[in-house]
């Protein structure tokens, strides 16, 4: 007979302080960067304790977190997971739903929620040109799982060893996706333990055609926005001729979106709103709806090719997790729903940053963004540490670029209302002006 879980619940020996050590527990800051130096890092102690001035995050709401203090900062950074905000309800109310009835897959039986996210997936992009081919999915938690599947397939299918990159890409850290990224901070220590790559300039574009001619090109990889790299747009006409050069020589081509899809540059999907021949798209950060971690590969037939037959040849534990996958309908249902406040959004961060450059032009050098995703550039690395952290403690959190250190990367959720966009410009308004211009 099966127990109950009332039935079977065993007895947890409490601590000599009579406290059940793995119970609920109310812990001061000052424990917490206890832990977090003891258990992970020392200087990632310090520097939490630095931006939230010894305040930690408890709880999170629309585009604002609660602080063990009582503050409430703005938070337009999350690295682009929060488009959102926090705790959407419809998506937390999706998540409840599938608590109740299901939480782990069997991996042996067909499961509903994985198979309605990956059509209600495939159908928010049939309609930009060429999404109707990337009807194939595979579904991850993290950005590099899916940058892992679609680089993976390439070479099964090309028989090919070679991914050509960009100057400048972040495609994650995982040994695979770390061959793909750029920075050689990164990379150091571990350039022979990775498979082969070529990163190629956007400046060159003639390149990926010279590079293909070798005959050992499996897949070009490329992000239409370089985020970490500073908010950098790759310029469209070499896009379209490289894929061109790419597609023509075999290799496949795949657009890693995770940070800039899903309507954080305005598109569903900037490569396909390009026109450009994508043999796979890429998703993640957002996708889970700012509650759960989720990612996604969308590909074409071709691509899809291995696992299609022989659907063993790339699994993990947690791909097609029912709790990830519930979140899907309701985060793309909202997308759409607030595509039109995501323009508002845009422009009015847009109009506002590019007037506080022209106030601060001895602090900023440039604007460059598009949609949700917006950096200022400072004209100084020196200035970097003191404006980030002046913005956290007046109440506005941001996200640094760590392969750009002079940028200072805006992510604005899609809900946010004019009242709080018009907070977080004059939050970096006072924090440039109460900054000194480096010497």
């Amino acid at each position: 007979m099966i127990q109950s879980t009332e039935q079977q619940t065993a007895t947890v020996a409490p601590d000599a302080a009579g406290v059940d050590p793995y119970g609920p527990e109310e812990v001061a800051p000052a424990e917490v960067f206890t832990r977090i130096k003891q258990h992970f890092s020392p200087r990632t102690s310090v520097s939490l304790r630095l931006f939230g001035r010894n305040a930690v995050e408890t709880s999170a709401s629309g585009c604002r977190v609660e602080l063990s203090d009582g503050r409430t900062p703005l938070d337009f950074g999350a690295y682009a997971v929060g488009l959102l905000g926090h705790r959407p309800p419809e998506v937390v109310e999706a998540v409840r739903r599938q608590l109740d009835v299901m939480t782990i897959s069997t991996r042996v039986l067909g499961n509903p929620v994985t198979a309605r996210a990956a059509a209600t997936l495939t159908s928010f992009f049939a309609g930009q040109p060429g999404g109707a081919d990337l009807h194939r999915v595979y579904f991850g938690l993290n950005g590099c799982d899916a940058v892992e599947a679609a680089v993976k397939l390439a070479r099964l299918v090309t028989g090919r060893p070679r991914v050509l990159a960009v100057n400048g890409a972040y495609h994650g850290k995982s040994l695979g996706a770390l061959s793909l990224t750029h920075h050689p901070g990164f990379r150091a220590g571990l350039d022979e333990s990775l498979a082969p790559t070529t990163h190629v300039s956007p400046a060159d574009a003639d390149v990926v055609a010279r590079e293909c001619r070798r005959g050992d090109v499996a897949a070009l990889i490329f992000e239409p926005v370089q985020g970490e790299n500073g908010v950098r747009p790759l310029p469209a006409d070499v896009l379209a001729a490289w894929c061109e050069a790419a597609r023509d020589s075999g290799a496949m081509v795949i657009a890693d979106e995770i940070q800039t899809g899903l309507r954080r540059c305005g598109e569903p999907s900037l490569a396909l709103a390009q026109g450009l021949p994508v043999d796979a798209l890429l998703l993640g950060k957002a996708l889970g709806g700012g509650v759960m971690p989720m990612s996604a590969m969308l590909c074409t037939e071709a691509l899809y090719e291995p696992i299609a037959e022989n659907p063993s040849v790339h699994t993990a534990t947690f791909s097609g997790h029912p709790l990830s996958c519930a979140t899907v309908p309701a985060t793309l249902g909202l997308v759409d729903r607030y595509a039109e406040r995501g323009r508002v959004v845009s422009a009015a961060v847009e109009r506002g940053l590019t007037e506080l450059a022209g106030r601060h032009g001895a602090l900023v050098s440039e604007v460059r963004g598009r949609g949700l995703l917006w950096a200022l550039e400072l004209r100084s690395e020196s200035l970097l540490g003191p404006v980030t952290t002046g913005l956290a403690r007046r109440g506005l959190l941001v996200s640094p670029c760590v392969s750009n250190p002079t940028t200072l990367r805006l992510l604005p959720p899609i809900v946010a209302t004019d009242d709080e966009v018009a907070e977080a410009l004059s939050i970096v308004d006072t924090v440039l002006g109460a900054t000194k211009p480096a010497t």
